[in-house]
């Protein structure tokens, strides 16, 4: 009896293997994982050209503090870059006391729930990595992260972690909270930040409160630390590039590009400063007013794409 119920067990898991592997068409999709005890959940969108015969790259895009994907998808466009440029885009939900609400990620020193409960997001990202090869075709030397805010945070510590499997991050106002980083190679990396950021402020420090506090929980690292902690990390010249971009808006902010250039393995460390610019997406209207100011100067999504292209993943030396 015992021998018919396991051979009947693993005839279950086998169906259900076969379920979960059928590729995914072009469109939006939610998919689950196990992750130790959790069922943790993402969004996939993946663009009208794909064809499942050729790899496609893929950017995971994690949604700020208090978000989810619906957040992530409407301010920072995305999907649109996605289906201009042919790659996949990948949502991962945060966790929280909400299943859909206030979601929150663990990016080593930051944030809410997700740190309190020790949340693991570093084998979150490499479980959904494993489980969204088996549904569309990767192409694993072109893994790249982004996100706002909390997202940005959790992009630097993935990186941190997984930098076998991440080839490039873009964090946009989230900065590295960790002292130093774990990466086994140089990994290339773009961050955004405005200098006017209230929440995750330029120069560190406790920002702006939310839900009728006077100031944030939290006590971020300055954009200095985040920078020079990859500069040193990657072997990359002391001394940066400083290119300022055009002003294209009438936008009362300028942007200045800093390129920290000569790394191991060819890899860079950009710093897309934004002055005047909040805690926002560059390039996308905010979604929120209290955010602050976002410039049209540039395209964080254009920008971030064509850093990408230059950074597939190298084996580290």
């Amino acid at each position: 009896m015992l021998r018919t119920l396991i051979l009947l067990a693993a005839c279950f898991v086998s169906i259900e293997s076969i379920v979960m592997a059928e590729p995914l068409a072009a469109g939006d999709h939610t998919r689950t994982v196990k992750v130790g005890e959790l069922n943790r959940r993402y969004q996939i969108h993946v663009p009208g050209r794909y064809d499942s015969t050729k790899a496609m790259p893929v950017i995971i895009a994690f949604h700020g503090g208090g978000g989810n994907p619906a957040s992530m998808v409407r301010l920072s466009g995305l999907n649109a870059k996605s289906e201009e440029a042919g790659f996949i885009v990948v949502y991962p939900f945060g966790t929280g006391r909400l299943e859909n609400q206030l979601l929150t990620f663990n990016g080593g020193g930051c944030c809410g729930y997700a740190m309190e409960n020790k949340i693991d997001d570093v084998a979150f990202t490499a479980a959904l990595l494993d489980d969204l090869a088996t549904v569309v075709k990767v192409d694993a030397n072109r893994v790249y992260a982004t996100g706002l805010s909390n997202g940005g945070i959790v992009s630097h510590y993935v990186a941190s972690e997984l930098s076998e499997r991440i080839a490039a991050i873009a964090p946009v106002g989230g900065p590295l909270m960790i002292d130093a980083v774990n990466a086994k190679r140089a990994v290339p990396v773009m961050h955004f930040h405005g200098t006017a950021d209230a929440f995750a402020p330029f120069q560190g420090g406790y920002g702006r409160g939310t839900f009728g506090r006077s100031k944030g929980v939290t006590d971020f690292r300055s954009v200095e630390h985040t920078i020079q902690t990859w500069v040193k990390n990657n072997g990359c010249n002391a001394a940066p590039e400083v290119v300022p971009l055009p002003d294209k808006a009438a936008d009362g902010m300028k942007c200045t590009r800093k390129t920290w250039s000569g790394g191991r393995d060819g890899s860079e460390v950009v710093l897309i400063e934004i002055e005047g610019g909040g805690h926002t997406w560059p390039g996308m209207k905010p979604i929120v007013e209290m955010l602050g100011p976002s410039t049209m100067d540039i395209s964080a999504n254009d920008l971030m794409w064509e850093f990408f292209q230059k950074h597939p993943l190298k084996p580290a030396r």
